[in-house]
């Protein structure tokens, strides 16, 4: 062993010196949890400088160090002993035991040993320095070289206990829970006010709700849809006409929003336009029945007879078969997306 490497590895060992004095069983198993990984990272960057490894850790490094015989055979082993403890830390929910105290005590006092003996003595043999010349006394093995000057002992900064990085990794798992799954949860609450408040006929609160939803989420396509259906349905086909160009800016491919748009075009008489954005829907959404029957009442309307009935037959029995409804019923708060207004 080198001087700077046992230089290098006592200072390393020393900066744990203030977290092995409080191993003594008087504080809560977190501070003590906190302890033994501090004074474990300490013996590992000890060992480190002492194989001179920046990559090893673990079991591999005190065999490594073992293997150069930089520590003897009962040092080795009660630096595993150690280790253990320390790899049952990983486990949150573990509390650490007076014998894991003992565990990293041993485990640093016999490194500290190593670094001032010979690793290939007997177990329990010191080996004293030669007496300084002219003195038959010779110097305490426990004294730092002569070389070395005065150990600095710097207590290291106070780590966050266990449970505190649990709680905070729970945190994050919640957080990243709710945005990765938000997409398959039910609409908005104010969406579903409006809803439950539209089916039971109570227009001015279905209104204050569906506008608190555009406000709530900008992307939101639905509330947009019920405005303009309860605007169309008091004949304020203008409002309709604005809140689902609203809704078909956000997206242009919405089967709800471009059916509901042919039914407000449809009820005005203007068959034509209203053509063209059923198709758009039965294009959005293959399945919906209601966009391929009032598809087909359209075209029955232009006269396109045979067109009309195809679709009429697709579509099958429904409120468009007699072709004298002119628009679809209101949607269902029980589903979401395309197929979310059904008749």
């Amino acid at each position: 062993m080198t001087t700077q490497a046992q230089r290098s590895a006592r200072l390393e060992l020393d900066s744990a010196r203030p977290a092995v004095a409080r191993l003594d069983g008087s504080h809560s198993s977190e501070d003590l949890a906190a302890d033994l990984i501090e004074t474990w990272g300490a013996v590992e960057a000890a060992l480190r400088s002492l194989v001179g490894s920046t990559v090893l850790s673990g079991q591999p490094l005190i065999r490594e160090a073992r293997q150069r015989q930089l520590i003897n055979f009962d040092q080795a082993n009660s630096l595993a002993e150690f280790q253990a403890a320390r790899d049952r830390l990983q486990d949150a929910s573990y509390h650490p035991t007076e014998g894991d105290a003992n565990a990293a005590r041993d485990a640093f006092l016999k490194l500290d040993t190593a670094l001032s003996t010979d690793p290939t003595a007997d177990i329990g043999t010191l080996i004293s320095p030669p007496p300084l010349r002219g003195s038959s006394k010779t110097e305490p093995l426990s004294a730092p070289l002569a070389d070395e000057g005065p150990v600095k002992v710097v207590a290291p900064p106070r780590r966050f206990p266990l449970w505190m990085w649990a709680v905070a990794g729970a945190i994050v798992l919640v957080a990243v829970l709710l945005i990765v799954l938000r997409p398959f949860g039910h609409t908005n609450s104010a969406l579903d006010e409006g809803i439950e408040a539209y089916r039971k006929g109570q227009r001015e609160a279905a209104v204050s709700a569906f506008n608190r939803a555009v406000r709530e989420d900008k992307t939101a396509v639905m509330p947009h849809v019920y405005l303009a259906r309860m605007a169309r349905e008091v004949g304020n086909f203008t409002l309709a006409n604005q809140e689902l160009q609203l809704a078909l800016e956000i997206n242009p491919t919405d089967a709800t929003a471009l059916r509901e748009m042919g039914a407000n075009l449809f009820q005005q008489g203007n068959y034509e336009l209203a053509r063209r954005f059923y198709i758009r829907a039965v294009e959005a959404d293959p399945t919906d029945k209601m966009s391929q029957g009032y598809l087909g009442c359209t075209l029955m309307r232009l006269n396109q007879t045979a067109s009309g009935k195809t679709f009429l037959d697709r579509a099958g029995p429904g409120p468009w078969s007699n072709c004298t409804a002119v628009a679809p019923a209101p949607p269902s708060p029980s589903t979401s997306g395309p197929k979310s207004v059904p008749r």
